[in-house]
């Protein structure tokens, strides 16, 4: 007789990734190939930086904070080539291109283009200031656009191939209540894949976009990473999630570095979601809705 009342057993869900330092593109493939990540110095830029440096890449890695990017750079060292530090806030395009300047005389033009910084926080739309939307649309959007600019100018004047990593968000199709600058900048982001994809093209210029799913990692804003814990804490947060576990952030690596490699020339324009299904509809019918303000523990909106 079985026991009604037993919780049911977990789903085995999707299989869980090969260890760390695997990969599935030839040793070496990045050899010679100099990838600019932006936002690299920690989460989910850093864990990209290191997947292209297993395969052999030279890294220049992007962002506001020296210690933190120094920081990233003892951990990427010792993975494959040389690591260049280069600070720049990727809302000033002088700053960027010193920091391509750079990249070129100490690891030559970059072949690849890893656009990660972004800015986010959860806000309910009302209480968002100017200086607030400024702050998250120009690092997300105008950044991006700031540092894909250099990129693309470089390689056309050059007259050599290259590819740009973009990386957005599934609230770009969706909308993403609560965080309206960052979805309405993601969108954006989405959008400069497809357009640049069809206006470099003829020069051998790929442009693709990926999508993270729920990759938990110590560099997550304390907002957002508080919720996860306590989903966690509670045993919920595997469950919340179609594939039945979160990512493991080499696995966004690996993408990105298929994406860019000699294997995936003939994709471009294309945005790659890797977040086990997470962002789809996963109910029947449709949960009640909470407003953003409850959810986030605010009061009534008072002017």
């Amino acid at each position: 007789m079985t026991d009604d009342t037993a919780p049911p057993a977990p789903l085995p869900g999707l299989p869980a990734p090969p260890p760390p330092g695997a990969h599935a593109l030839p040793p070496g493939t990045y050899d010679g190939t100099a990838v600019l990540v932006t936002g690299g110095g920690s989460g989910l830029g850093k864990a990209m930086a290191a997947e292209f440096a297993r395969l052999g890449a030279d890294l220049v890695i992007v962002g506001r904070g020296k210690e933190r990017l120094e920081a990233a750079r003892e951990e990427l060292v010792g993975l494959g080539g040389r690591v260049v530090v280069a600070v720049c806030d990727v809302r000033e395009p002088e700053a960027v291109g010193a920091a391509f300047d750079r990249a070129v005389r100490e690891v030559g033009l970059p072949g690849v283009l890893v656009n990660s910084a972004a800015a986010n926080f959860p806000c309910p739309a009302e209480d968002l200031s100017p200086n607030a939307w400024r702050a998250v649309v120009d690092i997300t959007l105008t950044g991006t656009w700031f540092t894909t600019r250099e990129f693309g100018r470089r390689h056309l004047a050059a007259g050599t191939p290259g590819s740009v990593i973009n990386v957005g968000a599934s609230y770009a199709w969706t909308g993403g209540p609560g965080f309206a600058p960052s979805a309405a900048a993601k969108a954006g982001v989405r959008n400069l894949v497809e357009t640049l994809a069809v206006e470099w093209g003829p020069y051998g210029i790929q442009v693709n976009g990926l999508v993270p799913g729920l990759f938990p990692h110590p560099d997550m804003p304390q907002a957002i990473r508080s919720g996860l814990d306590e989903a966690a804490a509670r045993g919920e947060l595997d469950a919340r999630q179609p594939a039945s576990r979160v990512g493991v952030p080499r696995e966004l690596g690996w993408a990105a570095t298929f994406l860019a490699s000699p294997y995936a020339r003939f994709i471009s324009g294309h945005t790659l979601v890797v977040d086990g299904a997470n962002w789809q509809r996963r109910t029947v019918v449709a949960a009640p809705v909470t407003p953003v303000r409850e959810q986030l523990g605010r009061g009534p909106f008072q002017g």
